[in-house]
């Protein structure tokens, strides 16, 4: 069962809530969440990046991705896949994320 456009940007939506620590910007805008889904048992799998491999926030995000999507009646569990292909570049980001950074 493919997910839905509408839980699609509620997920979305809530890992906007998600703030890289670093950055200070969500990680949506930042480009880093690749892929959202929900199975039919209400788990999320999130499939993302970091913006570098040795990110020590690693666990930290993972774990406010959590929370944020515990907020959602129809997420019962969250499995996040970090991933590091393709690589993340500021090509990625938002217009907003960029002109928040001074990136142009």
């Amino acid at each position: 069962m493919a997910i839905s456009e509408e839980m699609k940007e509620s997920i979305l939506g809530a890992l906007e809530n998600v703030i890289d620590p670093e950055l200070g910007i969500d990680i949506v805008n930042l480009g880093l969440v690749y892929e959202v889904d929900l199975n039919e048992e209400g788990v999320a799998k999130i499939t993302m990046t970091l913006t570098s491999m040795g990110c020590p926030l690693g666990p930290v995000i993972v774990d406010q991705i959590k929370t944020a999507l515990s907020d959602l009646p129809e997420v019962k569990d969250v499995d996040v896949n970090i991933v590091w292909q393709p690589a993340w570049s500021k090509d990625n980001m938002s217009r907003y994320a960029k002109m928040a950074l001074g990136i142009r």
